[in-house]
């Protein structure tokens, strides 16, 4: 399917995609120049099944897009089960997929969805514009009071076209929409509306590549090609997503041939990995920043509350040898809780390690012996990354005890703001700067514990500016006021270090820029089907 205009865009308006920047992708697909491509079918059907290594244990509320938070990880789920009306796809930061087509108006206030015709939800559904509005009203996940706060009101003028009218132009409503959050993933309301939110996490219905089968908390969660799917029929059949927490455990398994996939293995696992004949090492270049928080610094009682005790952190890490130790040097170092790869990144000095530096930043705060910093609490999947913060972190003074959780506990308890101390905070999300520096920095973020009223008046301000100029200066100031206060300490932006066997075919790694896991899942291949 070629380009699709609205009519208030067609005239004079012509698209060489091969041509296309990033940037440039985001603007034309916000006027609706990009549109999705056809259904290609599968003649010879799904078949066989493949079997992946999960690295945490899976959350019933990942089933649901209502509840998708400021991260990655619920997306390995949504896109097998659920699909969006425009979601990042490969070569496309913003596809068209529910959607065949979208366009925004001249004036930036409100935004046309055309759906596509004849997609349908896993239970034989239609999906209409109602479907659209109702997932939208109900999204309470990552950005949900800014983006209800924006939008004015939904139209539904027939079943085939949403129009989303803005209370003011908004420069980042798609940003938000399509990428950073789970507001536009689609679920059928008939169905949500007669088993209730806990009835659809115990038997969730979705619109995407894969059927839901079967969940065994702590151990499987099991799908099924949907061969109904619009963009194409699945190769693979059978999908099962098997949660091994244990590193050394996943390995063991994808060695023996009990996984086709292990997702997250690290330092001296990953190199024997990489020398295993029959099994390839697949590291992904993800936008995942991982950076140390300190909850406590709007505490005046608190050490943190002192700026040099937080730069005496920043300095404490010795990023290279951790990176080194645990993803073979394959991660980033970086000085920001920003990708590099985000549009609006500013870039700031490169990281220093110096302890010397950070024990006399200490002294003049008046702690030349350091002093008890409490807890450290961390996603337990990566609590081998806090233990050598805390070992860098001790050799200054500043001692911390390793509070490892799962990770639905630890984001649940992080986002209802209940951490104090030190929290290893982490992201992949989709999305750009300001989306970034919205959940974690800014007044009323998701998981922004305080805040400084210099960097929330930016954000107000860039959130309204229409020229792009201007509005990269602020989002620049605001990094560039970040890193000045020491609000994070950085770690680095994560290489994702997996495992691919033998019997897989395209393994769906790197399709999707800036996306970890493997996607999209109807691409996924075994070898000799």
């Amino acid at each position: 399917m070629g380009p699709s205009l609205s009519s208030r865009e067609k005239s004079g308006s012509s698209v060489n995609k091969a041509q296309v920047s990033r940037r440039d992708v985001f603007a034309l697909a916000a006027l609706g120049l990009i549109a999705g491509a056809p259904r290609f079918a599968n003649a010879a059907g799904p078949e066989g099944q493949l079997t992946w290594g999960i690295h945490v244990s899976l959350a019933p509320t990942w089933f649901d897009p209502a509840e998708t938070p400021g991260l990655i990880t619920p997306f390995m789920i949504l896109y097998a089960l659920h699909d969006a009306v425009v979601k990042p796809m490969p070569g496309q930061p913003l596809a068209p997929s529910l959607a065949e087509s979208f366009s925004a108006a001249e004036d930036g206030r409100s935004y046309d969805f055309v759906l596509r015709q004849g997609t349908k939800f896993h239970n034989g559904d239609p999906i209409t514009a109602e479907d659209v509005k109702f997932s939208f009203e109900r999204y309470r996940g990552a950005s949900h009071s800014l983006m209800h706060d924006r939008v004015a009101t939904i139209e539904t003028p027939d079943p085939q076209h949403v129009r989303f009218h803005l209370k003011a132009p908004w420069p980042d409503f798609l940003t938000f929409y399509a990428t950073a959050t789970g507001a536009g993933w689609i679920v059928p309301k008939k169905y949500v509306e007669k088993v209730g939110d806990d009835g659809f996490k115990k038997a969730p219905i979705g619109a995407g590549p894969y059927k839901f089968v079967s969940f065994n908390p702590g151990v499987e969660l099991v799908f099924e090609a949907f061969d109904q799917y619009w963009r194409k029929t699945p190769s693979v059949k059978r999908l099962v997503f098997r949660s091994i927490p244990e590193e050394s455990t996943r390995l063991a398994a994808l060695k023996g041939g009990e996984l086709d996939i292990a997702y997250s293995i690290r330092g001296e696992l990953a190199e024997e990995l990489r020398s295993t004949p029959g099994l390839t090492l697949k590291p992904v270049n993800s936008p995942a920043t991982f950076w140390l928080y300190f909850a406590d610094q709007w505490n005046p009682k608190s050490p943190w509350h002192d700026e040099r005790v937080r730069q005496a952190a920043n300095l404490a890490l010795d990023r290279k040898t951790i990176n080194d130790a645990l993803t073979l040097g394959y991660s980033k170092l970086t000085n920001s809780l920003i990708p590099a790869s985000f549009e609006f990144f500013w870039q700031p000095t490169l990281p220093v390690y110096d302890p010397a530096k950070a024990k006399q930043l200490l002294a003049e705060a008046g702690y030349p012996k350091g002093f008890d910093a409490g807890e450290y609490y961390c996603d337990s999947s990566y609590s081998n990354v806090g233990e050598a913060v805390l070992n860098n972190l001790q050799e200054v003074g500043i001692r911390s005890r390793l509070r490892p959780m799962e990770r639905a506990a630890f984001l649940k308890g992080w986002g209802e703001k209940s951490f104090k101390n030190l929290i290893q905070c982490g992201s992949g999300a989709f999305g750009n700067a300001a989306t970034r520096l919205e959940a974690f920095i800014v007044k009323g973020g998701t998981y922004a514990y305080g805040s400084y009223p210099d960097i929330d008046a930016l954000a107000l301000q860039q959130a309204a500016e229409l020229d792009h100029k201007r509005r990269a200066a602020m989002l620049e100031k605001m990094q560039q006021l970040v890193h000045e206060k020491s609000v994070v300490a950085p770690i680095w932006q994560l290489a994702f270090i997996n495992g691919v066997g033998p019997r897989v075919g395209q393994s769906g790694f790197g399709l999707i820029t800036d996306y970890a896991y493997t996607a999209p899942y109807e691409d996924i291949t075994i070898k000799g089907t």
